[in-house]
């Protein structure tokens, strides 16, 4: 894969220029369809999904269904891991999901490689791109495949969460700098003051000042609620 299809989708300055950038890169890489996803997870409502995507217009329907998102395989693969999944027929026969894959494969949608980007602040980054042509039979073939895909998808991860993210959301959610996050996980440990201040290298003053300021910044009463809420928003896992 040539390393302008990296840099270019870095330099996107809309969401068709790097649609157009996803899609090209999928293309060269002997894909069909491709997907790219920028998912934020909001504290007490279901996630929130942006894409870009070149899907068949008839196909745009099953896409949008988030109940079936909640059985599908690979869907659930990718909110749990960052390993890469190879998918075909067998991934959805195996769940007793073969209704599932017959459906989308009418589509093109046959074989795939997905993988998601586990991000700060609560954010993930999913790109899957599809065919209906099996794979190639030769593994370093394969593993070529996924490896440019994942060199991609670090590329790509930056400029889909500035261009596909309404500002709107970007707004509501707290900015915690590094140290408060750095005592909040240590205080999810169940470490005091006194002791976050000694493995991170400041005063206990400073300490509780860190954790005051994420207190606010959270709209919490005390440490525990704030970790709690931090833990939900997905600032610190």
């Amino acid at each position: 894969m040539l390393p302008a299809s990296y840099t270019s989708v870095l330099e996107a300055k809309t969401r068709d220029e790097f649609r157009g950038e996803v899609v090209r890169f999928a293309q060269n890489l002997g894909f069909e369809t491709v997907t790219a996803t920028a998912v934020v997870d909001q504290p007490g409502t279901s996630a929130e999904f942006f894409s870009v995507h070149n899907a068949p217009s008839a196909f745009i329907e099953f896409t949008d269904d988030r109940e079936g998102a909640k059985i599908d395989p690979v869907m659930q693969h990718v909110k749990r891991h960052s390993v890469p999944i190879i998918w075909d027929q067998g991934t959805y026969t195996s769940k007793s999901l073969g209704p599932m894959w017959e459906q989308q494969a009418q589509f093109g949608y046959n074989t795939g490689i997905c993988l998601a980007l586990h991000l700060p602040d609560a954010r993930h980054f999913v790109i899957g791109v599809d065919r209906a042509e099996g794979l190639p039979r030769q593994p370093f073939e394969v593993s070529r495949m996924v490896a440019d895909l994942q060199l991609f998808a670090v590329y790509a991860q930056d400029t889909a969460l500035r261009l596909l993210i309404p500002d709107v959301i970007e707004a509501e959610r707290p900015r915690l700098t590094p140290r408060e996050l750095e005592t909040l996980r240590w205080t999810m440990e169940g470490k005091t003051a006194w002791e976050v201040g000694a493995i991170l290298g400041i005063s206990e003053r400073t300490a509780v000042l860190h954790i005051n300021n994420a207190m606010h910044k959270l709209d919490a009463t005390n440490k525990h609620q704030a970790v709690l809420k931090a833990l939900r928003l997905g600032l610190i896992r």
